[in-house]
C-alpha cells in the first residue's frame, strides 16, 4: 500500500494531517516503549492529526476546555477505528494506540506516567511537526492545539521527511516564563509539578484541567505565520 492512499483515507475520516514513520525513527525511545513492543510485527507508526476548536483555550471557566479536550480524544480514536478497519480490509493487520490513558507505567509518588508509546514523539517522526520547548508538539499549519492518533502496521510504508522548515524562535520563553509551577526547562516538564496545577476534581470525582498556559501563550498556538 502507498503512502497517498493512507492519507486520503485519513483525511476522508476527517484527520487534518497524516505522516508515515518507520522503526529506525524509534531506535532511541525506552526499552519497552516502541512501537515493536507494543505489537512485534509492527512495520510502520502511522500518525494523524487533528485541531481542537481553537477558542476553547479562551474560556475563563475550565469546564468548556476539559470537555472539548475529552471529545478530541474520542474522535480521535473514532479515526484510529477506522483506519485499523480500512487496513484491515486490504489485507494488512493494524493495532490502535489509545489517544488517552490508560497508562500501564505511572509513578504515583512522582505523578510520572508514559502512555505505551509518545504520541508527540511519533508525531514528530512521522514528519508532522516539530517539539516546543514546552514539549507539546507543534505543526506548522494548525499549531499546539492538535490531538494526535496513531496505528501500527504490519506493512512497510515509505516514511515522509522530518518537518525541519521551522522551529521555535531562538531566544522565545514565552512557555516557560508562563508556567505558574516552573515546571518546564525547555527540555522537559516534571511531571509532578505540572499535574499539582494543570488538573483538579471537581464534583462527582470529574478530573477537570486547571491550567494551559504554556499552550495559550505560545507564538505558534494556532500555526506559524507566514514572513
Amino acid at each position: 500500500m502507498e503512502a497517498k492512499q493512507i492519507k486520503e483515507f485519513a483525511a476522508k475520516l476527517g484527520a487534518q494531517g497524516c505522516g508515515i514513520a518507520d522503526l529506525a525513527r524509534f531506535i532511541n525511545a525506552p526499552e519497552g516503549f516502541k512501537p515493536q513492543d507494543i505489537f512485534s510485527a509492527c512495520q510502520s507508526v502511522v500518525v494523524f492529526i487533528k485541531q481542537m476548536p481553537t477558542a476553547a483555550i479562551l474560556a475563563e471557566n475550565p469546564v468548556p476546555y476539559t470537555h472539548t479536550a475529552y471529545k478530541m480524544y474520542e474522535e480521535i480514536d473514532r479515526i484510529a477505528m477506522e483506519l485499523c478497519r480500512f487496513f484491515e480490509s486490504n489485507k494488512i493487520n493494524a493495532v490502535l494506540v489509545p489517544a488517552d490513558v490508560p497508562y500501564l507505567a505511572w509513578d504515583q509518588d512522582k505523578m510520572h506516567g508514559k502512555g505505551i508509546l509518545s504520541l508527540k514523539h511519533a508525531a514528530v517522526q512521522a514528519g508532522l511537526g516539530i517539539m516546543g520547548r514546552s514539549t507539546l508538539f507543534i505543526n506548522k499549519t494548525l499549531g499546539n492545539m492538535v490531538y494526535i492518533g496513531a496505528v501500527l502496521i504490519d506493512a512497510a510504508v515509505e516514511p515522509d521527511p522530518l518537518a525541519e522548515d521551522f522551529k521555535c524562535p531562538e531566544n522565545c520563553r514565552r512557555c516557560l516564563d508562563a508556567c505558574p509551577q516552573q515546571a518546564m526547562d525547555g527540555i522537559t516538564v516534571n511531571q509532578k509539578l505540572c499535574r499539582e496545577k494543570s488538573f483538579f476534581q471537581a464534583g462527582r470525582g470529574w478530573d477537570l484541567y486547571n491550567c494551559n498556559q504554556c499552550r495559550k501563550v505560545c507564538l505558534y498556538r494556532v500555526g506559524k505565520k507566514s514572513g
